[in-house]
């Protein structure tokens, strides 16, 4: 690594199915290069503040001298799992060809968690098709193996295909219209639903997913919007009215 630096520790994340928005680390350097990586590091604020201004800004970088660790992360080691997170896909790795403005396979590098020790690295895969979510297993699979590294594939579910032509959405189309005045926006979204778990359990089942407006999902600023909880429950209730009886 360059100023001779050495990991000793870093953590990373702290839940799967979330994007970390903080991570740390000790590292050690000749104390000659110290403000050299100060002023690197200083340097890639600014970097990364621009690069994402649009969405992330501000965005901070910063660094303490702290106690000498106890140990290090053995240099083959380390350097092997540097390389493997470089290689790690991470984001949007296809869009629905049908739909093309919305994610149909995704990754996201969740936590780390590594020390002189062990390492841990997790990761959330997420798909409406199975197939395409195998084949991202198994490209990050090879990255991590690569490097030494024992993989294992736990708490997986299966992927829900859009269906335009449901019937309890064409019910629910009517009902909103009816209630609300004005058509319902019918979108889909990238994300891991209790729908695909059903629907993989019985395929027969016809579904959807809505409720009330949430803000900053899986994060410490989660919220929901009050009044459209009312909104979502006078919206169930008038669609289970809707549904013919046998």
């Amino acid at each position: 690594m360059q100023y001779e630096a050495r990991l000793a520790v870093v953590e990373g994340g702290n839940m799967r199915n979330a994007i970390p928005r903080e991570a740390w680390a000790i590292l050690t350097v000749p104390a000659d290069c110290q403000e050299d990586i100060e002023k690197l590091a200083s340097e890639y604020a600014d970097l990364f503040n621009e690069e994402y201004k649009a969405t992330e800004n501000p965005i901070k970088v910063n660094t303490q001298v702290v106690s000498l660790p106890d140990g290090l992360i053995p240099e083959e080691i380390q350097d092997d799992f540097v390389n493997a997170v470089t290689g790690c896909p991470n984001g949007v790795f296809r869009f629905i060809p049908d739909i093309p403005s919305v994610v149909e396979t995704s990754t996201n590098l969740s936590i780390i968690k590594a020390n002189a020790t062990q390492i841990e690295v997790k990761c959330l895969l997420r798909s409406s098709v199975d197939s395409k979510k195998e084949e991202l297993a198994s490209m990050m699979e090879s990255v991590f193996a690569l490097a030494g590294a024992k993989v294992e594939f736990t708490g997986g579910y299966s992927g829900w295909n859009p269906n335009l032509k449901s019937p309890i959405l064409k019910t629910m189309s009517e009902v909103y219209k009816a209630k609300f005045d004005k058509a319902a926006e019918i979108k889909v979204i990238h994300a891991g639903l209790e729908c695909g778990i059903l629907g993989a359990v019985e395929p027969r089942l016809d579904m959807v997913s809505f409720g009330p407006t949430i803000r900053h999902p899986h994060s410490p600023d989660e919220k929901v919007n009050i009044p459209s909880v009312q909104k979502f429950w006078d919206f169930l209730v008038a669609t289970l009215e809707a549904i013919p009886t046998k």
